[in-house]
């Protein structure tokens, strides 16, 4: 369950939760290196292990008009500049066996979207980079059945694994966390995150632009690390109403500070017991 082979991750010797954060996609520069600035400095102050996460691109949009990115290279680049200037690790989602050897040779961590999480093709692919992959858990499967995706990324030679919980639908326009999860999951001998933000979407809403609560953010978190979750993840931005995806569900950044502080009292607590 190490994540000691993950470039330039720090504070891993604090026993605090690791931390995945940053904007949705990259919308720009400016946003990336903002983001990554404040969250560095409070993890740093926190002492919480830190990867900077933000899609090159968006795949799976509910509408044709949706925003998908700023194309593929200059995307990949940015989130390779702010790893390179804040000297952190850094993660992006891929969504074909060709996006994987692409991302890989400017971030640290591959993941693997929610939707795609049985894609064979893309495990294996993911897997073959080396690179730490981390497959978040389907909003139609079991935590259970998440054992057959560490298989297949296990089975091709790559031992760098995470897997994150984001909820499970609930009919049609929300979601459910079933907390018993995570030490299912953990079953796996893999670290399990706990994504807070998309675990409050509501998907499917009839303007084709999904839904959130964000309100509830600091619920879900608290919960998780009562839990024994081992890393979170969250989107965050410093408008949330202006972001280009998934601003209806992101932590303002103003808020961060406040909720690590929180949480951190939580895992003490949790590490006393």
């Amino acid at each position: 369950m190490s994540l000691k082979n993950i470039p330039n991750i720090k504070h891993l010797d604090s026993n605090n939760f690791f931390l995945i954060a940053g904007p949705c996609a990259v919308e720009t520069e400016e946003i990336c290196f903002e983001i990554a600035e404040k969250v560095k400095a409070i993890t740093d102050q926190l002492q919480i292990p830190y990867i900077f996460k933000a899609s090159f691109k968006k795949a799976n949009r509910s509408r044709l008009d949706s925003f998908t990115g700023i194309g593929d290279i200059k995307g990949l680049e940015i989130i390779q500049k702010v790893g390179k200037h804040y000297n952190i690790p850094t993660l992006t989602d891929i969504h074909t066996n060709e996006d994987a050897a692409l991302a890989a040779k400017y971030v640290d961590v591959l993941q693997i979207p929610a939707f795609l999480c049985r894609q064979t093709d893309l495990l294996v692919a993911a897997a073959l980079t080396g690179k730490h992959v981390n497959i978040k858990k389907g909003q139609f499967l079991s935590a259970e059945s998440m054992k057959f995706a560490v298989d297949k990324v296990r089975e091709s030679g790559n031992n760098n694994i995470m897997l994150t919980e984001r909820g499970t639908f609930l009919g049609y326009q929300d979601l459910v966390v079933d907390y018993r999860g995570i030490p299912e999951m953990q079953k796996n001998n893999v670290p399990v995150v706990m994504d807070i933000t998309h675990s409050l979407q509501q998907p499917n809403q009839t303007s084709g632009v999904t839904g959130g609560k964000p309100e509830l953010i600091s619920t879900i978190a608290k919960a998780a690390i009562a839990v024994g979750v081992d890393g979170l993840f969250l989107e965050t931005h410093p408008n949330p109403a202006k972001a280009k995806s998934d601003g209806a569900n992101m932590l303002h950044l103003d808020h961060f500070e406040k909720l690590m502080t929180d949480l951190i009292k939580i895992r003490k607590a949790v590490n006393s017991l």
